[in-house]
């Protein structure tokens, strides 16, 4: 099996530092998914089901080979392709690579059933570390959209209770261009739910994530490296970030997400070890935080590199999330590190709802500051009656307009 890069996209908040170099495609070309069943006139079209490949489908006997199979015939195929994997069935896969470039011009993963992640002492133990970091790697991939309303099921809850063990990933996309994934419930990953590394035009909608809160690490969407990617109308609940957005990352939009629980949704952690990183293009709107533990959040290391900048958060409805609002500049706060990643052009407007405590809105800069921060149209309320919700800002320079609690304390 062929080794793979590792990817860069990982939690910050672990202690695991992965890099990458991440090649983007900048093609502009679009695609029309095939429908299954039907041809297009003048486009070869043509369905692969994993069963006629020999998969089992009983939950128990390893389908990697066949979907595998299946895969390749499908990626091989000129024209329109559709890989079929059928409902009403359980398929047990032991991380497998679907990879391209493809002959396809699409390819359309029809996932009607099950797929689901071995127990952790049955992963292939001759595997090294990047193979295995991934239940599902699809990579070099183009053109590819995946439906069905199945479910991947990473079996997580034997590797939560190995916090220094390699974990794995539930389903990564590298290198992708042109994606479309939807209709598609992605539960319980031992680390990371998804992974995009790399990719440029990407489409996630209807996407059901869910871990338990005290399941570490378990993002939602980690992005890295990634342009024009969208996510919406989709409910994620982790013991982490529901979105976590990296660096070498812009024009993300996040939209009508209902996250919780969770750590919110992140722009970071940037700047660990020294790194020189990015985010820019960044806009969150209409979605919900309920009893996660932030808001909206963007953190950055003292010593790192870098900017993140041209990020709205905006029409946000909170319900007990704790730090409903925060940057936090400082973090691994060190008094010898004299450099920062640059915060600026940060925009929080339309929040309504009630905080876990009376912390709603915390703008922690490191020297010389966080520049160009807006609030507008806040109305934020402690759960706690007796602890009145509070504004704290240092050297955050910015204006505020119709904001309750009063944020004097920003400098202009």
């Amino acid at each position: 099996m062929t080794s793979h890069a590792p990817f860069c996209c990982t939690s910050r908040d672990s202690n695991l530092h992965m890099s990458s170099l991440c090649r983007i495609n900048h093609s502009k070309g679009c695609f029309v998914p095939c429908m299954f069943g039907r041809s297009m006139v003048g486009i070869q079209s043509t369905s692969y089901n994993v069963e006629n490949y020999g998969a089992h489908g009983n939950g128990e006997s390893d389908d990697s080979q066949a979907i595998l199979s299946a895969w390749k015939e499908a990626c091989g195929t000129e024209g329109t392709s559709t890989l079929v994997i059928p409902q009403n069935k359980v398929f047990l896969v032991k991380n497998i690579i679907l990879s391209g470039p493809c002959k396809a011009t699409s390819i359309h993963m029809q996932l009607e059933g099950k797929i689901v992640a071995p127990h952790k002492n049955e992963w292939t133990n001759d595997l090294k570390v990047e193979d295995k970091s991934s239940l599902i790697l699809i990579t070099d991939v183009n053109g590819l959209t995946i439906d069905g309303n199945g479910e991947i099921n990473g079996f997580g809850s034997a590797w939560w209770k190995c916090p220094s063990c390699q974990r794995p990933k539930v389903i990564s996309f590298q290198n992708c261009n042109d994606l479309r994934v939807s209709y598609l419930s992605i539960i319980d990953s031992p680390r990371a739910h998804v992974t995009i590394d790399g990719c440029n035009n990407a489409v996630f909608s209807n996407i059901n994530v869910h871990a338990p809160a005290d399941s570490p690490n378990t993002d939602g969407f980690d992005i890295c490296a990634s342009k024009y990617i969208t996510i919406q109308d989709s409910i994620i609940g982790t013991g982490d970030d529901c979105i976590a957005i990296n660096g070498g990352s812009s024009f993300i939009n996040a939209t009508g997400i209902a996250c919780g629980p969770g750590h919110g949704i992140s722009v970071g952690s940037l700047g660990k070890d020294g790194m020189h990183e990015t985010v820019e293009q960044v806009h969150v709107r209409n979605c919900s935080f309920t009893n996660t533990q932030n808001g909206a959040r963007i953190k950055t290391w003292q010593g790192g590199l870098g900017y993140a900048r041209k990020i709205t958060f905006e029409k946000i409805t909170l319900t007990k999330a704790f730090n409903p609002i925060i940057i936090d500049q400082n973090y691994g706060y060190n008094d010898f590190e004299s450099d920062t990643v640059e915060v600026s052009e940060v925009t929080f407007r339309g929040f309504e709802g009630t905080s876990g405590d009376e912390k709603a809105i915390d703008l922690s800069c490191h020297s010389p500051g966080c520049f160009n921060i807006v609030l507008d149209h806040i109305n934020i309320a402690s759960s706690q009656p007796e602890k009145p919700a509070s504004c704290s800002c240092s050297n955050a320079h910015g204006t505020t307009t119709s904001t309750i609690p009063n944020c004097s304390c920003l400098l202009k």
